[in-house]
């Protein structure tokens, strides 16, 4: 391991940093296998020669950005930290991909380190399991990928299922069939593939089946080959729920689960199927876990601090870890 010291000398760390230190966590994300820390006006990196070189390097395009500009945002720091050959290195993988051109024909990639991870451990699994906060585009990224395998002949149907835990028993009392009853839980999901297919194309596969949006119930008794299946908001699914999910899977289909362990909404937490998955399924060949973070949020600025701070209010809890 390297450790090299760089002083950021006539420069402010709270203004080149950011506020709460978002800039500060937007560099480590860039550099995940770097420890990076910072006292004061002094930087200690941590990690592996090549790496510490590339960043070195990196970091002083900064600090020369700064010193002339007199100003540094996330779009600055993408522009100098987010180079092809550094992410191939950092993360074996490769932020230029492609996995889908959207319907206003803008290129839909992975934009962060951990939907980077996701891309790369789709192609060697073929279960992931994925947990993290709202914003980190872990449900986008794995529909593009469904999406991709779908074009590309590698499945022959989408499977997209949540549970309507907020649903309840009320469903019965809601005007309409199943679906129309269903339709505002599973929104999000069709919100995600309006990014991504044609209008025209979109409801042409839906109606012959070939995209299948259903609450996790219906999966029961099942058999899912050929097919790219993916479980959002999975921590609303029960211990049993769960279970069933999982053994649905047949020849030649890819699973992708995707929850969010601090947002559950069953009447106890320790009834979720996800918390269980994620401990007894950990270390299985073929299966891959993956926690996403506050440093992949990819929505408004302030959904990063929100999700921070809501973090540190539950570790100063009497009841928090």
């Amino acid at each position: 391991m390297t450790e090299i010291v760089i002083f950021l000398e006539d420069i402010d760390p709270v203004v080149f940093f950011g506020a709460n230190n978002t800039l500060l966590d937007k560099i480590r994300s860039f550099f995940p296998k770097i420890k990076i820390l910072v006292r004061g006006n002094e930087m200690k990196c941590i990690g592996e020669e090549s790496e510490i070189t590339i960043f070195a390097e990196k970091f002083n395009e900064l600090i020369e950005y700064y010193r002339k500009y007199n100003r540094l945002d996330e779009q600055d720091l993408e522009k100098y930290l987010f180079d092809k050959e550094h992410m191939r290195s950092a993360t074996n993988g490769d932020f230029e991909e492609v996995l889908v051109f959207g319907t206003s024909g803008k290129p839909i990639r992975a934009r962060t380190v951990n939907q980077l991870l996701l891309v790369h451990d789709y192609k060697i699994n073929d279960l992931i399991i994925t947990d993290g906060p709202a914003g980190t585009g872990k449900t986008y990224t794995s529909i593009a990928l469904a999406v991709r395998a779908l074009k590309e002949r590698e499945v022959k149907k989408i499977v997209l299922t949540r549970p309507a835990v907020e649903a309840g028993e009320r469903l019965g009392f809601l005007p309409g069939d199943v679906k129309e009853k269903l339709d505002p839980y599973l929104q999000p999901l069709y919100d995600a593939l309006h990014d991504m297919l044609p209008f025209k194309k979109l409801e042409t596969w839906l109606e012959d089946g070939t995209i299948q949006i259903a609450p996790l119930a219906f999966m029961r008794g099942r058999t899912l080959e050929n097919a790219f299946v993916i479980l959002d908001e999975a921590q609303n699914a029960t211990v049993s729920q769960l279970k069933m999910f999982l053994t649905r899977m047949g020849i030649n289909s890819k699973f992708i689960m995707t929850g969010d362990t601090t947002q559950i909404d069953l009447p106890r937490k320790n009834e979720s199927g996800l918390l269980q998955a994620m401990r007894i399924l950990e270390g299985i060949e073929g299966i891959s876990i993956i926690k996403f973070d506050e440093r992949d949020i990819v929505r408004h600025k302030l959904v990063k601090r929100i999700v921070k701070a809501y973090e540190q209010e539950e570790k100063e809890s009497p009841g928090g870890q």
